[in-house]
């Protein structure tokens, strides 16, 4: 396991180190609010009403979306971790001190569940990145200990027909040994110079570590403004 895993602060290269400091703070105050879950979907003509800029996190099931939005929001149980992946098949909405939602999206590509499921729920997914006009980013979750999948990258594509601006978050990178992790970095950031409509600069997280979470919330609090 590696002690220390470097990331990518995603802080403007251009920013002095008082601005840098204030934006890490706005994003700590934000993310202190209250946070509550409020609202389960199933369907698009069931989602909530549009009072809030959204900000949506995908990923591969049991790519750790559950465990990040806890650290984020420095929760231990807000949204449910599971053992089984593929298990949430639903869109959860979260209020973040009305100033913002976080969604957490269903899990995507997961072998063992039905065809019938899968369908079901993907097309959910795909449906609300398309047609959600409160959805200002997505938060695309890649495992740092496992290579990116060819579903990865076709959801890469479909944002960026969508024009959905999104930001590539590694997570789990404690568990990746630095030499490693740097190699997946870079691939990683090779593969976002390719997408339009992704964010340029790759932030790397641990949610167990907290590696990377305070630049994260920076990022996601400029989109409560």
């Amino acid at each position: 396991m590696a002690d220390h895993a470097p990331h990518a602060s995603g802080q403007d290269e251009g920013l002095t180190p008082e601005e840098q400091a204030a934006s890490l703070e706005k994003g700590r105050l934000l993310f202190a609010a209250e946070c509550q879950f409020y609202y389960a979907s199933q369907k698009l003509d069931q989602l909530p009403g549009m009072d809030r800029p959204e900000i949506a996190f995908a990923g591969r099931s049991n790519v750790g979306k559950s465990s990040l939005l806890n650290a984020l929001t420095g929760r231990n149980h807000l949204a449910r971790t599971s053992s089984e992946p593929g298990r949430t098949r639903q869109l959860n909405f979260f209020n973040l001190g009305d100033r913002m939602t976080l969604v957490d999206m269903p899990g995507y590509g997961y072998a063992k569940a039905s065809k019938e499921i899968k369908g079901d729920w993907q097309d959910l997914m795909f449906d609300y990145l398309r047609g959600r006009p409160t959805l200002r980013r997505v938060v695309l979750l890649l495992d740092s200990r496992i290579e990116v999948k060819v579903l990865d990258i076709k959801v890469m594509s479909l944002l960026d027909r969508a024009a959905v601006t999104y930001f590539v978050v590694l997570t789990k990178s404690d568990g990746v040994k630095p030499a490693a992790l740097a190699h997946k970095q870079a691939e990683v950031q090779a593969l976002i110079a390719k997408h339009p409509a992704a964010f340029p600069t790759l932030l790397t997280t641990s949610s167990e570590k907290g590696f990377g979470i305070p630049e994260l919330r920076a990022l996601l609090a400029a989109q409560a403004e």
